[in-house]
This record gives structure tokens, sequence and C-alpha cells, in this order.
């Protein structure tokens, strides 16, 4: 068994709330910052270069609003897996799913369905990629696993 996320740590044990955006502190703590650089530089099993973006429309939206969009989120990643996994691309999937907007992962869809039409599964993937990498470049976002 790995270690607990010390974030969630916090704020249930020592601060007896579920996660951040209940905390006094909403973010601005010590704690929530050293471990919040640490996760946009480093991997871990929460993708951190979302996580403040997160916790803010938590405490603006509500924990309902963010299950929604997680669940678009799960629904897009499953037809990424679907229709333009050759086998080798679920990380960068999960990953891409987690990251962009939903705006943005609905967009590409439609450009690569239409792009890919009549392609084999690895051209499809190959397609995917390189408008993948091509929108993490131009808004810096990290799309692969760093060690």
């Amino acid at each position: 068994m790995g270690a607990p996320c010390p974030t969630a740590n916090c704020a249930i044990n020592k601060k007896g709330v579920e996660f951040c955006w209940e905390c006094p502190q909403n973010g601005g703590c010590a704690r929530w910052q050293k471990h919040a650089e640490y996760g946009r530089a480093h991997d871990s099993f929460v993708c951190y270069q979302k996580l403040e973006n997160n916790v803010s429309s938590i405490t603006k939206n509500g924990v309902a609003e963010f299950e929604k969009e997680q669940q678009t989120r799960e629904k897009l990643l499953r037809e990424m897996i679907a229709e333009f996994n050759e086998g080798r691309s679920k990380s960068l999937y999960c990953i891409a799913a987690t990251v962009l907007e939903i705006p943005e992962l609905e967009t590409l869809f439609g450009e690569v369905r239409q792009k890919s039409a009549g392609m084999a599964i690895k051209e499809k993937a190959a397609l995917m990629h390189s408008l993948l990498d091509k929108i993490a470049a131009k808004k810096s976002y990290v799309l692969k696993l760093r060690k």
C-alpha cells in the first residue's frame, strides 16, 4: 500500500474537511503550495496540472457540477480509447482527458473523426497523437508521463 495523498490526508485528518475546497485556507497553505508545485513537475496518481482549477471550480460550482464534468471527461476518454487506441495510447489519452478542456476534446474528436475516415487504427492513433501534441504545445500542457 502506497503513502496517502498528503493534501487529502491534511484535509481529512488535520482539518476535518472533505478536501481543500472546504478548508478556510482554500489552497493557500504552505502544504498545498509545496505539493502543487511538486506535482506539476513530477508524475503522481493525480494529475496536478489541473488540481488548482478543479478545487476552484468545486468551490465556485459545487461537487455535483464537478462530478458531472468528470463523467463527461470519462465518456470522452472511453470514446478516445475505443476509436483511436492502437494498444499503446491509454496513458496519453487518460492524461489528455484530464488536462484538456472539454470543448477542446470535443473539437479534437470532430477533427480527428473527419480526417481519419477510412484509416487503419495505427494511422488513426498517429493522427490523434499529432493533434494532441499540437494542442499541448500551444497551451503548454504536459501530456506525457514524467518520471
